[in-house]
């Protein structure tokens, strides 16, 4: 029976007692196990269909990913690192800019000051920006982590995860299943509409599938949010260009298992490399605008003479749904929007999602109204402008290649919301306490530090350089080399590897 309350405006509200997920992917499993977990009296189910499939590309994250999976939702870190095996990322390697190369971490190398310095590091960086922080010193040794007294490796901090998809669902939908979440294979037929809302899900088996609340993680496909309810798309084609990528890779032979994604400028759009134990996973985001799919596949063999598999094509989209929560349905995931995986943002976009989600039903007691359902829908539509915004940074000022394509880049990408944190720096320079206050609304994902790594990294000018007395920069030098000296004792992630996987490990 469902039991209702009344909003502001002296209307029934439904109760949320029952949610039923569509998709199986990624996006679907972490609403799932978000909701379940963080909800434990809602009646989850998840229907996916086994015809479809998921993509199933190595994946990236941030260190939003660990840090969820772990602190929020509790899960054992023994059986994720056995069952999904991950390795280490402590960031992006950007071959990207004048620069020959510069790193991007989840710590914070511009959004501070050295003591005893009279300026962010910033303004010393304009030459050599290498071991700012921990993590970057770590990244230019090829190593995962720092050592403990007894030469263990230290796993804390923020650092993110490389993982195979196929064994990241595996291993969410066993967590999934015995946290109480019911999960079915079907494939939808179609949609039944009453009122402008989903009143059931029709599927090929036959069956007849209601809920209180519909969770669209059907990916690209959007079913319910872009299909049934026909929301309205907004494109970021004015900001992001790409809408193809060629994917393949290789078994790994005696490559070192690096510990950072690798973001490599190309003729037409740029190439990531994502390092898992065994494969070496390469893809190529790419403008048809530029280049034709033969042309890229040409391009793409050239720089990987390595690759095996059989290449992938797929075609993309960017941009996001008006809104992401209509009626009784919301979408996560690649349902909600996409963008190129330039920042590794999926599956944080995604979290965000399901963590808004859960705290909008907490919030409500799970009794979500107009009014809440319109905050979620502002707050969600400002984070997936706000990737958009800080990748278009990375178009804007890549200065790398003169082909047709990054010109167009350079002088058509608009840096939306964020037009005056760039203008700012340009008149003030690397200054994370001014650069705050340009700063759009919340929630402010990558804050200053995101945008200064960018502009710093590939040598944006400013008009106000600070020109560094001898001394400055001496006591600066001498942080610096303190900072990579803990780096040069770290373990690789081989090393680390191994020592997790050693009977005697112990998790704390």
């Amino acid at each position: 029976m469902v039991s209702f309350t009344e909003n502001d405006a002296g209307a029934a509200v439904p109760e949320v007692r029952r949610v039923l997920i569509l998709g199986g992917g990624s996006a679907g499993l972490l609403a799932a196990l978000t909701l379940k977990r963080l909800h434990p009296a809602l009646d989850v189910q998840m229907v996916r269909s086994s015809e479809i499939g998921v993509i199933g590309v190595g994946e990236g994250t941030t260190a939003v990913f660990p840090a969820h999976l772990f602190q929020t939702l509790g899960i054992s870190k023994e059986e994720f690192y056995r069952e999904a095996q991950p390795t280490w990322k402590q960031g992006i390697r950007f071959l990207w800019g004048p620069r020959e190369e510069f790193l991007y971490d989840f710590e914070f190398q511009y959004d501070r000051q050295f003591p005893g310095m009279p300026k962010p590091t910033g303004y010393y960086a304009t030459g050599d920006c290498t071991d700012l922080s921990q993590a970057t010193a770590l990244m230019n040794r090829q190593k995962a982590f720092t050592t403990g007294p007894l030469g263990k490796p230290l796993i804390k901090g923020q650092y993110a995860f490389h993982i195979e998809n196929h064994r990241l669902v595996e291993c969410l939908e066993a967590i999934a299943t015995r946290s109480g979440v019911i999960i079915t294979d079907d494939t939808l037929d179609h949609a039944e509409m009453a009122d402008g809302q989903v009143a059931a899900l029709h599927f090929k088996s036959g069956e007849r599938r209601t809920a209180d609340l519909y969770v669209d993680a059907s990916g690209f496909r959007a079913e319910l949010i872009g299909k049934a309810l026909d929301e309205p798309f907004e494109s970021f084609s004015d900001a992001l260009f790409c809408d193809r990528a060629v994917i393949g890779g290789w078994e790994r032979t005696d490559e070192p298992i690096l510990p950072y994604t690798t973001a490599e400028t190309m003729n037409h759009g740029w190439c990531w490399q994502i390092e898992h134990e065994t494969f070496i996973n390469r893809g190529y985001v790419y403008s048809s605008s530029f280049v034709s799919d033969d042309d890229a596949l040409a391009e793409f063999f050239e720089k990987n003479p390595k690759v095996t598999t059989k290449p992938r094509v797929v075609k993309f989209r960017s941009g996001r749904y008006r809104r992401n929560w209509v009626g009784n349905v919301v979408a996560v995931g690649n349902a909600s929007g996409f963008v190129e995986p330039l920042e590794a943002t999926a599956l944080a976009q995604t979290i965000y999602e399901c963590r808004w989600l859960a705290e909008s039903l907490r919030v409500t007691g799970c009794r979500p109204d107009e009014t809440n359902v319109g905050f979620y829908n502002r707050i969600i539509g400002i984070a997936w402008d706000e990737i958009r915004d800080f990748l278009a940074f990375h178009y804007k000022f890549n200065t790398r290649l003169d082909t047709p394509f990054w010109k167009h880049c350079r002088e058509a990408t608009s840096l939306g919301n964020y037009e005056a944190v760039y203008q700012l720096y340009r008149e003030v320079g690397p200054n994370p306490v001014l650069l705050f206050h340009a700063l759009p609304e919340r929630p402010n994902i990558y804050g200053v530090e995101g945008f200064l790594a960018m502009l710093v990294g590939m040598q944006v000018p400013y008009e106000r350089p600070h020109d560094a007395a001898p001394q400055e920069r001496e006591l600066f030098d001498r942080q610096r080399a303190q900072i990579a000296s803990a780096a040069k004792g770290g373990v690789t992630v081989k090393q680390a590897l191994d020592a997790i996987r050693k009977p005697s490990w112990q998790w704390t």
